[in-house]
């Protein structure tokens, strides 16, 4: 079974997921931006989620994560949580 590790910036609307993806792609700092920004509890350790497997997070975000480019920032995808910014930082 897959399993990958993750980190991500949850926020309230995709305008503020899009302006942060701008500055990820501009050169900020993923990790900083998500202990600034996201509304999740895991901002706090830089928006990392830890290892998981398939079918542990929400469909959309599953979909993502096991099938995205490694160490790219993806997004915004949307759940029922808000609008995320996901970045796979490993997958075996």
């Amino acid at each position: 079974m897959p399993v990958a590790r993750a980190r991500h910036i949850l926020v309230s609307t995709e305008d503020a997921a899009l302006d942060l993806k701008k500055k990820i792609e501009e050169g900020a700092d993923f990790a900083e931006l998500a202990r600034a920004h996201s509304s999740c509890p895991s901002g706090k350790r830089g928006g990392d989620l830890g290892e998981f497997a398939p079918g542990v997070m929400v469909k959309e975000f599953d979909e993502v994560v096991f099938s995205a480019a490694v160490g790219e920032t993806q997004g915004p995808v949307q759940t029922q949580f808000g609008y995320h910014l996901i970045e796979v930082t490993s997958r075996s």
